[in-house]
């Protein structure tokens, strides 16, 4: 879940001599046919790019997502994000204008919603042509309203609160639609409906999938269970920001969006287990590595994270990582670089290219080795 669009980026793979990273390092050209629009007919029948081994000189290896409990141990730890994807993407209508009006409704907006508050109130973006004042009522298609009640987190804030008539997740089920990410090029269908959403999805709340965990399927999970692999969750509620690019060239002006994470004490007891006993912590995706390393810098079990991981940042949790492949110049390519080290990971996609790999977030997925 990634970040700028691919129809810009240009640069070829490269691996520049050790220095500050910018913006511009992280760029690379993909051919728009490798961004998946569908995904694989089964879940775990997407490919899987083994890219563990980082020493110099070593090719990665072409596997399938269904191998993957074979590249893991007993007393090893899986931690997924059990996030649920909601129906955020809302329509409606502002309000006609009092006076010389040839419709009864006045022009059309879109809310996508970030989370929800109390007291039936929601953070959302809204796209429309012209943002509506404070105190408007807006006529949402399905019947019901949504009160404007200002900006948030404050009156700069580029989100908007807003009051609905009625509960907002039951509207959400009724009347939203699945808020497939921008490259993606077709309405939202039944299909993706069952397939942007995690078989484990549990906690409502997420504007985006944690794409990676899209690849799990039971037979994948009997597999691990069989193998003798342990399983915990955290939550961390994927924000449409996710998709926000980056801009600056120096990253250190870059600010992350924020989002809500949980690491319950189930799960931090499992890890303190599997690293006592000398298992490994396996993050199924960026989301879960977030919410993973933002416990260990805080201490805190749960809360807003707006942590950036580029490289050089020192990971405390995490030993491998399962990701699918991301956007050139987005913040998920600077964590991935950050883990598994930049020449390794610019050499990866430079195989996976070549190879045909399905990028994004019905894409593929790789494997990788924390770099020490």
């Amino acid at each position: 879940m990634p970040h700028s669009s691919a129809s810009s980026a240009s640069q070829p793979l490269s691996t520049p001599s050790a220095r500050v990273h910018t913006l511009s390092d992280f760029d690379f050209a993909l051919p728009p046919e490798l961004i998946a629009q569908h995904p694989a007919p089964e879940r775990s029948a997407s490919r899987l790019l083994d890219g563990r081994d980082s020493r110099p000189g070593a090719q990665p290896v072409d596997r399938i997502f269904r191998e993957l409990p074979q590249l893991l141990q007993a007393g090893d730890l899986l931690v997924f994000n059990d996030t649920k994807v909601v129906k955020a993407r809302l329509f409606g209508n502002k309000p006609a204008p009092t006076r010389g009006a040839s419709s009864p409704i006045g022009g059309k907006l879109e809310l996508l919603i970030e989370r929800v508050l109390t007291n039936h109130e929601v953070v959302a973006h809204m796209k429309v042509s012209k943002k509506p004042a404070v105190g408007t009522v807006l006529e949402m298609t399905g019947g019901y309203t949504a009160t404007l009640l200002g900006r948030w987190p404050d009156e700069d804030g580029k989100l908007f609160r807003l009051r609905f008539s009625d509960e907002p997740h039951a509207l959400m089920e009724q009347h939203g639609h699945v808020p497939l990410p921008p490259y993606i090029q077709h309405s939202d269908s039944a299909d993706d409906v069952a397939r942007y959403q995690t078989v484990f999805a549990a906690k409502p709340g997420a504007a985006a999938a944690p794409t990676a965990a899209l690849h799990f399927d039971e037979s994948v999970l009997a597999a691990l269970d069989a193998r003798g692999v342990r399983r915990a969750n955290v939550t961390l509620h994927v924000g449409a920001g996710t998709f926000s690019p980056v801009k600056t060239e120096n990253l250190a002006e870059h600010r992350m969006h924020r989002e809500w994470y949980e690491v319950p004490a189930a799960t931090q007891q499992a890890i303190r287990e599997t690293k006592a006993q000398g298992g490994r912590i396996v993050a199924v995706g960026t989301t879960t590595i977030r919410t993973l390393e933002s416990w260990a810098k805080t201490g805190a079990a749960s809360g807003d994270t707006d942590i950036f991981i580029t490289p050089g940042f020192e990971f405390k949790v995490a030993d491998l990582l399962v990701t699918n492949f991301h956007l050139p110049k987005s913040t998920l390519m600077m964590l991935v670089s950050a883990f598994a080290g930049f020449g390794h990971i610019m050499g990866l996609y430079r195989h996976a290219i070549a190879q045909r790999y399905r990028f994004f977030s019905y894409g593929d997925a790789m494997v990788l080795e924390r770099a020490r």
